[in-house]
């Protein structure tokens, strides 16, 4: 996806991107490292966002709130640290959610950047995930740290979010990744739940529509999928180390294999 935009940005002979694989262990020292070699930045995934933020000297506030980073820039010989996952999440919605109530599932770090997006943007947010207390200290953590945070945050129980009424259902767990995993089973969602009016949003991007998205498209609802998601967190990362605006579409068709 990355390599594509570069392409079309006529950046290719001087830019490149690739993954690297690097062990907790061993994060820290690899990625201080990365600058000698010729890098200008990095995209951190899991379970490295954590560390990212800590290794940084500088953060933004959306970083230093979220908690986690995943896109680090060296320049000037500093490593500055960007949560990108926030905003990618804001672009790919089409409309604000202000003054929207809305339901957050899981408590990892792609759910706290959701969470703080959200309650960020003035929507009503309730948090549920698997053990209650992660759910509990998440919904605690951004209220008590967000300076930005308008809406409101709750954690919530299977029950009261299996009855809440929601515009905004954002799925931020792994339930989707296999095709074999029934979301209405493993998730405190009933599919009545989705309609016209309801805009369901799965964090999942595992090539194909999950079923969360198929199940809400046929009711109605707007969806946004983890590809739209995926191309716009990565979209500003590319921004921020280059200046440039990126090419969406040439990034969409590359993250699809299209």
């Amino acid at each position: 996806m990355q390599n594509a935009a570069i392409a079309a940005l006529g950046l290719a002979d001087e830019w490149s991107y690739e993954a690297i694989e690097m062990p907790p262990a061993d994060f820290a020292e690899l990625t201080v490292a990365l600058p000698a070699k010729g890098f200008v930045g990095a995209n951190v995934t899991l379970p490295h966002k954590e560390a990212a933020l800590a290794l940084a000297g500088e953060a933004s506030a959306a970083a230093t709130e979220i908690g986690a980073a995943n896109t680090l820039s060296f320049f000037g010989g500093q490593i500055r640290a960007d949560n990108t996952d926030a905003p990618g999440l804001l672009a790919a919605l089409p409309e604000a959610p202000a003054g929207k109530r809305a339901l957050v599932l899981g408590a990892g770090g792609s759910a706290r950047a959701v969470a703080w997006a959200l309650a960020g943007q003035g929507a009503r947010t309730d948090i549920w995930n698997r053990t209650a207390e992660r759910a509990e200290e998440l919904a605690g953590s951004l209220a008590a740290t967000s300076a930005g945070v308008a809406g409101p945050l709750s954690a919530v129980t299977a029950d009261q979010a299996r009855a809440g009424r929601y515009d905004v259902i954002a799925n931020c767990t792994t339930v989707g990744m296999s095709e074999s995993e029934d979301p209405f089973g493993e998730l405190p969602l009933d599919p009545e739940a989705l309609g016209p009016g309801v805009l369901a949003v799965d964090l999942v991007y595992a090539g194909r529509e999950t079923a969360l998205i198929a199940e809400a498209r046929a009711r109605g609802a707007g969806v946004v999928e983890g590809l739209d998601v995926l191309v716009h967190q990565g979209a500003q990362a590319l921004r921020i180390w280059t200046g440039i605006d990126p090419p969406l579409d040439v990034m969409r068709d590359a993250a699809a294999g299209t």
